[in-house]
């Protein structure tokens, strides 16, 4: 294990609905997936001595203020896109093994959805995401010749992946299929009632080839949250601890630009995933559930390869026969429905879904006998960030 690994557990989880045109701010969101993951936890919210919330939105002061939180002994936040939110569990996990802070709130929140789409009767905050670097690139480099969209972006690399290793559209089809048929044991699941067929897939609409409809995730309203604390203290809170095994981030190199990268498909997962991995003594195919970032159905591909589940462009042959299904399947991925059909909570309902799994508590959607899985996140441009959870022994 790393210096910090089993040293540190999530005891809280909490999120809103997973909606399309929600009456709150972002901020307020957030206080509602953190307060119910506090409660969760089995603690007092004046117990919270450490925030760590999304690049943007809010700050941990704001936070601390309307939670009742009198003392913050650390507050920061990761800017990795939609790899923060696995990233930060990497953070509070350092901090409570280090004495730094007792407990620590991760959370994450934000209007989606609304935010494209303003309307009378849909606040709109102040303070909107922070784009960093990455949006300059964007700005400067991208739009002048068209590109403006993420899946635009992540399209290049798609693209070149497809047509130098001839991964079928029935291949990523199979992805959004099976998770699509994820969400519907999920109540929360946006996409919930709503079954998709491989016609269905495949009839869709083009966004921005290689990409259909149903490769691109889903535009929500929403938050999420997790409290992370000791170990030692969290065997004493009302539910089992999802154990933080190991985790790790990276980033590709340029991270902020894909055009002058020299290898499109070195994304932070490459680096990030090996390294925890071997902090944890294990490997992916020793995890009992993947909950793996789905931003689009390649990014999973791409994921898979990375995780050394598979070489280099083997990833659509890989999961071609169901291996990522909850019925069946050597592993079951996104058992929430993910970004796919879930909702877009960059990837923070992925951990609360694994720690579901570890505590028994996943319903129609539980595997059984669930005792290791690992979350990744993809953010930006990809970076890469992993996370591996565990059943206290």
């Amino acid at each position: 294990m790393d210096g910090f690994g089993g040293r540190a557990a999530i005891v809280g989880i909490g999120e809103t609905d997973y909606v399309r045109g929600a009456p709150h701010l972002p901020v307020e969101l957030m206080l509602q997936a953190a307060d119910d993951a506090i409660a969760d936890a089995g603690i007092d919210p004046a117990a919270i001595d450490g925030i760590i919330p999304p690049p943007g939105y809010t700050s941990s002061e704001e936070l601390a203020a309307n939670l009742g939180v009198d003392t913050l002994r650390l507050a920061t936040t990761v800017h990795m896109g939609g790899a923060s939110p696995v990233a930060s569990l990497q953070h509070a996990a350092l901090a409570v093994a280090a004495g730094i802070a007792r407990h620590v709130l991760v959370v994450v929140g934000w209007n989606g959805y609304s935010a494209f789409r303003p309307r009378e009767g849909v606040p709109r905050p102040r303070r909107g995401l922070d784009g960093s670097a990455v949006g300059d690139t964007v700005v400067d480099y991208y739009v002048p010749y068209g590109a403006r969209s993420a899946a635009q972006f992540y399209g290049w690399i798609a693209m070149r992946h497809k047509q130098l290793y001839g991964t079928l559209d029935t291949d990523t089809g199979e992805i959004a299929v099976t998770f699509r048929a994820h969400a519907q044991n999920n109540a929360r699941a946006l996409m919930r009632g709503t079954p998709l067929t491989m016609d269905d897939y495949l009839g869709a609409r083009w966004v921005s080839e290689p990409f259909r409809l149903y490769d691109c995730c889903l535009e929500t309203d929403c938050a999420a949250a997790v409290v992370v604390s000791a170990v030692e203290e969290a065997r004493d809170l009302p539910h089992p601890p999802a154990v933080i095994v190991a985790g790790a981030e990276g980033h590709p190199s340029p991270a902020d630009d894909i055009a002058n990268r020299a290898d499109f498909f070195r994304i932070g997962l490459t680096d990030a995933a090996p390294r925890a991995f071997a902090a944890a003594g294990t490997s992916a195919r020793d995890m009992d559930f993947l909950q793996i970032y789905d931003c689009f159905t390649y990014v999973v591909l791409l994921q898979l390869e990375a995780l050394g589940l598979c070489e280099r462009g083997e990833a659509g042959a890989f999961v071609r026969d169901g291996v990522l299904r909850l019925e069946g399947g050597a592993l079951p991925t996104n058992t929430h429905g993910g970004l796919l059909s879930q909702g877009h909570m960059w990837g923070m309902n992925h951990v609360v879904e694994a720690v579901r799994q570890l505590r028994g508590d996943a319903g129609a959607a539980q595997v059984p006998d669930a005792e290791i899985g690992c979350v990744t996140g993809w953010g930006d441009f990809g970076d890469g960030s992993l996370v591996i959870l565990a059943r206290d022994r």
